[in-house]
Formats: structure tokens, C-alpha cells, sequence
């Protein structure tokens, strides 16, 4: 989820009557209609996922987890180190 702040005080309410209190909350509703409407109020705000049972909070986070990509093979400390090495 964005940040709510500075947006008018009924969008914030359609936050949090979904249950959307702080950034980067997962939270599970129900799909019914008056859920949708609330949805599409803030659809810029949020990203929604249908999903077939909820997911722990060990689970989720290992979902957030990024890939790193890359590893650190040592690091290099002082520029002049660094001039040795012919990176400056």
C-alpha cells in the first residue's frame, strides 16, 4: 500500500474500514460487492490478489524477501586502497 497521508479524510477511511493501518499490510476480506467498491476507491493505493487461503506471517515474509542478485566478495575500506587497485 502507498502512503495515505495527505489524502482526504474519507479515502482514509476506506483504508482503514479494509483494514489497512500502516504500509505494506497484508490483510485477507472476503470478496463480496461492498468489499469491491471499497477496492476500487483505492485502487491506486493498493495491489489486491485473489488467493485460496491465507498465508502465515513466516510465509509472507519470505515472499517479501528480494533476491539479492549479487554477494560482496570483500570490501574495500579507504580511498587509498581503492587507488592501489586503479578504481579511483
Amino acid at each position: 500500500m502507498r502512503s495515505a497521508i495527505g489524502l482526504p479524510t474519507r479515502t482514509n477511511g476506506v483504508l482503514r474500514a479494509l483494514g489497512l493501518k500502516k504500509r505494506m499490510t497484508t490483510v485477507y476480506q472476503p470478496v463480496t460487492q461492498d468489499i469491491a467498491g471499497m477496492i476500487m476507491k483505492v485502487k491506486e493505493l493498493v495491489d489486491v490478489k485473489e488467493v485460496e487461503e491465507k498465508l502465515e506471517k513466516s510465509d509472507l515474509k519470505e515472499l517479501r524477501r528480494p533476491y539479492p542478485g549479487f554477494y560482496v566478495e570483500r570490501r574495500v575500506r579507504d580511498k587509498a586502497r581503492l587507488d592501489e587497485l586503479g578504481l579511483l
